[in-house]
This record gives C-alpha cells, sequence and structure tokens, in this order.
C-alpha cells in the first residue's frame, strides 16, 4: 500500500495508511504518522490542562504504547482514534498523580508570526489580547477547548479525524463547535477589560 494520498482523503485515511506500512514491516513510516498527528495529539493533552512537558512526556508515550500495541490493533482505520484514547487518559492518570488542574497558556511568542511593522504599544496591545483570548478559551469545557484548539489552525476542519480523535459522532461536531463558540463570545462579553477591534 503506498503513501500517495488522492487529494480529499482525509487524516484517518493517511494516518491508516501509514500506519498499514508500518506494521508491514516498513519501520521508517512511523516518522511521517508522528508528524501528521502530533499536532491533533499535543492538543487533546494540553486540553486535559497538562503543563507543556507534561504533555509532551504523554503524548510521547502514546507513541510507545503504539509501537508495542501495533499487532493487536486489527483496523488500521482506528490508529487516530486509538492513539486520542491512549493521550486522553494518560493525561488525565498524569493530572490525577500531579493533584492539579493547570489552565491552559496559549504557546510562547518566539514561535508565534510576529508582524515586523507594528510597534512595541501595539505589539503589546495585541499580546494582551492573545493572552485574553486563550484565558477564556481554558475556562471552557475540555472538549470544547479541544475542538476550538483544532479549528483555530486554520482550513476547514477534519470532521472524521475529530470525531475520532474526541470520541464524538461526526454529526456532533458542528452543534458542538457552535455551543463552543457561543459560550466564548458570552465569556468574552462579560469581561470589561476584552474589546474587539
Amino acid at each position: 500500500m503506498g503513501t500517495a494520498m488522492t487529494q480529499g482523503t482525509g487524516l484517518v485515511d493517511e494516518a491508516a495508511a501509514l500506519f498499514q506500512e508500518f506494521r508491514e514491516g516498513r519501520r521508517g513510516k512511523i516518522e511521517p504518522l508522528v508528524r501528521l498527528l502530533n499536532p491533533t495529539l499535543w492538543h487533546l493533552a494540553r486540553a486535559c490542562r497538562l503543563e507543556r512537558t507534561d504533555a509532551e512526556d504523554v503524548v510521547q508515550t502514546a507513541w510507545l504504547r503504539l509501537v508495542d500495541a501495533a499487532d493487536g490493533i486489527r483496523d488500521p482505520q482506528t490508529v487516530l482514534a486509538w492513539l486520542g484514547t491512549t493521550v486522553r487518559r494518560e493525561a488525565w492518570r498524569v493530572a490525577r498523580e500531579r493533584g492539579r488542574s493547570t489552565p491552559w497558556e496559549p504557546p510562547a511568542l518566539e514561535n508565534m508570526p510576529q508582524d515586523p511593522r507594528p510597534g512595541p504599544a501595539d505589539a503589546l496591545l495585541r499580546n494582551e489580547s492573545q493572552r485574553a483570548l486563550w484565558s477564556h478559551v481554558s475556562s471552557l469545557t475540555p472538549r470544547c477547548q479541544a475542538i476550538l484548539r483544532v479549528i483555530s489552525r486554520g482550513g476547514p476542519p477534519d470532521y472524521a479525524s475529530l470525531s475520532a480523535a474526541l470520541g464524538i459522532p461526526v454529526g456532533s461536531i458542528g452543534p458542538t463547535r457552535g455551543r463552543c463558540l457561543a459560550a466564548l463570545r458570552i465569556s468574552l462579553a462579560a469581561d470589561p477589560t476584552w474589546s474587539t477591534p
């Protein structure tokens, strides 16, 4: 089975193809599989309110468990769901061990694209707005946080991948996303320090 994906093929199918090749002995296929799925797994781990280092450890543990359990996964189409479930369970375990729940923090500013034109005052206002926005996002339910993080990456969301990763039916994603965005709007509207451009 080749890895060339036809246009429109979803994340689930691409992951399944790479995983099948990995199981058939082409061990190098784990690297493109990791690159493909790590952003989704990272968002799932962070949605469980883990600190950055704990989230990295959780995602790494999920990959190690996948390698160990690869032969026991009967249907390659379920690899994304399997990894998503493993990440969530491991994240919950780590959070219980830590005995704390830490709000999600926005990505490091040096990793975010910066517009070189604005002056320091504009940059400060933009950074404060981003912090405020992500603070409000972190007050939402973990499911809403995960959905909003995935759709904030831009482009049309892959509903099949979201369904597999979050364990909810495809038909529930749109309405859930709408409710999450409505809850975020209400939260922002109630914040006297929030203003839209």
